[in-house]
């Protein structure tokens, strides 16, 4: 099939490279024209503008959007809906928050354009992988546009599937990434209380290929864990600085709407926030207060 591609970076470049090798013609539009370069020697038809790129593509048109979430894919939502015509179907790919899709789909369609919010997992694996699809949106549609899925999933039969409505793809991959901060904030701690025993002199890479066969707590990440020990077993370079998407805010947010306990995602997403903290004007005023009240010494700087 067709399939029009706004945002060709690290995840949009590899979808269009997986479709491409899956038989699909894909028009792209970035703007970068170095990318844009590169891509259209690897089969890529290069559209010059968002105009462009729909002339290009035959109605009933599909055009996906792999932004940032924000202002950068409102913007290109509300240009969008306005340059395509009835029946055809816009879908975002990134990170969007999910009440955002809820209200892009209802403005969209009294035009009788079809939105779905489509959450994507698979990171910079995806092109030799495949992509974990979280896909929210008219059922009619996503059939529609089965093709495109099954080419991206990791098996036309697993992977992917249509959630719910307009929303609910993006919910769940909301849901995915706060679940996600949980296991790397405990996995992180647990390979530091192993790093911390030095008089046993664990090889942590060992310990992370011990645990890969037949431990429960085997999982991608452990995989990722024990290759990223295998580059670097110190770390060495590496600032203790993590940043956060977005979407571990909404989750927590969305407990507090509910009335849902998640702590475990709640304090993965403040050790984040404390990894940004090399001063941190909270853990100074503590070393204060325990010298007021008990004569605890203080560790000044430099010292």
């Amino acid at each position: 099939m067709e399939i029009g591609l706004v945002g060709l970076g690290k995840m949009g470049g590899n979808m269009a490279r997986r479709w491409m090798r899956g038989g699909h013609r894909v028009v792209g539009y970035a703007r970068s024209a170095a990318t844009l370069t590169a891509l259209a020697k690897e089969g890529l038809v290069p559209a010059s503008s968002l105009e462009d790129l729909v002339s290009r593509l035959k109605p009933p048109r599909a055009v996906w959007l792999m932004l940032p979430a924000g202002a950068v894919t409102e913007e290109t939502v509300t240009r969008l809906g306005g340059l395509l015509s009835g029946g055809d179907a816009l879908v975002d790919g990134g990170n969007t928050y999910y009440k955002d899709d809820m209200r892009r789909a209802a403005a969209l369609a009294p035009k009788d354009l079809h939105y779905l919010d489509e959450g994507t997992s698979g990171g910079v694996w995806g092109l030799a992988e495949g992509y974990c699809l979280m896909i929210g949106g008219p059922p009619e549609i996503v059939e529609r546009l089965r093709p495109a899925f099954v080419t991206l999933a990791p098996a036309p039969d697993r992977g992917w599937g249509r959630v719910g409505p307009a929303g609910a793809g993006h919910f769940v991959k909301m849901i995915h990434n706060g679940i996600e901060y949980g296991m790397m904030q405990s996995y992180a701690e647990g390979f530091a209380l192993l790093e911390s025993k030095r008089e046993f002199g664990l090889d942590l890479k060992q310990v992370a290929s011990i645990w890969q066969n037949g431990s429960v707590v085997r999982s991608w990440l452990l995989d990722l864990i024990a290759r990223a020990l295998q580059e670097n077993p110190r770390l060495d370079g590496i600032e203790p600085w993590v940043e956060d998407s977005g979407e571990g805010r909404w989750t927590v947010q969305e407990s507090l709407d509910n009335a849902v306990p998640a702590p475990v995602t709640a304090l993965a997403l403040m050790a984040r926030f404390r990894s940004r903290q090399p001063k941190s004007f909270a853990d100074r005023l503590l070393a204060a207060m325990r010298n007021q009240f008990g004569g605890h010494a203080i560790k000044r700087s430099g010292t």
